[in-house]
């Protein structure tokens, strides 16, 4: 059974950082991709930054420049480097892991959720 583990959220100041987690466990498919997603109150789940297993990058404009995604392959753990943080910043970070599996010639991809971790940013 798939498991993400993640941590880190937590509540701090504007200008503050915050270093979030995930550890993927439980399935013996390749991790195609993993990534931070986020939700506020009343308002739709976003994309924060992912990472290919190849090491490619993606950030959303809004935390461009303030934020670094890494991974530690050996060990199927991401991590989200967040500083100079806004209260525009504060939802709940949610991490996803893209598995895939290669059969009869073509790629099946499977997607797992974390159940979330709360940042909260402080005017």
């Amino acid at each position: 059974q798939v498991q993400l583990v993640e941590s880190g959220g937590g509540l701090v100041q504007a200008g503050g950082s915050l270093r979030l987690s995930c550890a993927a466990s439980g399935s013996s498919f390749s991790i195609n991709a993993m990534g931070w997603y986020r939700q506020a109150p009343g308002k739709q789940r976003e994309l924060v930054a992912t990472i290919s297993s190849g090491g490619s990058r993606n950030y959303a404009d809004s935390v461009k420049g303030r934020s670094t995604i890494s991974r530690d392959n050996a060990n199927n753990t991401i991590y989200l480097q967040m500083n100079s943080l806004k209260p525009e910043d504060t939802a709940v970070y949610s991490c996803n892991v893209q598995y895939v599996e290669y059969k009869f010639g073509t790629r099946w991809f499977r997607e797992y959720w974390g159940q979330g971790t709360q940042v909260t940013v402080s005017s």
